[in-house]
């Protein structure tokens, strides 16, 4: 049995459903998980999107900021959020996939969204970078103290850290911009090799390949530009590295009309 996996900041679901619409019809993946829904949960387009071939559909929002949310082919056994830096900020949702799922039954799918940090990469002067910092420290606490990778387990979603260097268009360049900062990167890795994750991403396609999905919607020609970021990751279980088949990136849908500027990150696994 194959298993597909897409993560994707959309950056207004509403704004964007037929984006979303127009992907899933494409790709058809087996579960899609969403970041910066920015949709409150009763103005969510729950039905608009069930009639996507997604009835299974769990989702955490607010208005205008952040916003998480899973479509899936198969129902869920349990589900769960929480909350980060004591905030009810929308930013985690849990699923576990329930039996009628076969083979991937229990798997376990973990959606986030790190706060992004704002400009200034100083904690001292930037509130949101410290928020970020003390974000990315909860969830290695969390890691360490609930085991996520004990079972199998899969961790998505929109991590806005681009931690190796061939993660971004330039490395010496990006050093002291919020998202490629060593505070940041270290972070990042410590709290994914701690808790036992792998990067899929990179341990299908290893560095010096470059690798991005996010390209900034400042570049009046992001296509030709090219200064693009790694911000987006799928991360599995140790025990789910040898079902890894595929991962890839869907760059096109940058230049789709009114895109987001963040694309589809999509892996296959095989049980």
């Amino acid at each position: 049995m194959k298993l597909t996996v897409s993560t994707w900041n959309i950056n207004s679901v509403r704004l964007r459903i037929d984006q979303v619409k127009r992907f899933l019809k494409e790709r058809r993946p087996d579960v899609l998980c969403l970041q910066e829904t920015k949709c409150p949960n009763d103005k969510f387009p729950l039905k608009e999107l069930q009639s996507f071939g997604y009835p299974f559909v769990v989702h955490m929002g607010q208005k205008g900021y952040n916003g998480v949310a899973i479509l899936s082919r198969y129902p869920f056994s349990d589900t769960s959020v929480m909350e980060m830096c004591g905030r009810s900020d929308a930013r985690h949702i849990t699923v576990t996939l329930s039996p009628q799922a076969k083979a991937a039954s229990g798997l376990v799918i973990h959606n986030f969204y790190v706060p992004a940090g704002g400009d200034i990469p100083d904690q001292n002067l930037n509130e949101k970078f410290r928020h970020k910092l003390q974000f990315m420290d909860e969830l290695r606490s969390w890691g360490g103290r609930q085991k996520p990778t004990a079972t199998p387990a899969i961790l998505v979603g929109d991590l806005n850290v681009a931690p190796l260097e061939h993660d971004v268009w330039s490395h010496k360049q990006l050093l002291d911009v919020v998202s490629h900062t060593p505070v940041e990167t270290a972070a990042l890795e410590e709290l994914r090799q701690e808790a036992g994750w792998v990067d899929a991403m990179r341990l299908l396609k290893p560095e010096p390949e470059k690798i991005y999905s996010w390209w900034s919607y400042r570049s009046p020609d992001w296509e030709a530009a090219n200064k693009g970021r790694r911000l987006d990751h799928i991360w599995v279980s140790d025990n789910m590295k040898g079902a890894l088949r595929s991962i890839d990136v869907s760059r096109e849908t940058r230049g789709w009309e009114r895109p987001s500027d963040h694309v589809p990150v999509t892996a296959v696994l095989e049980f």
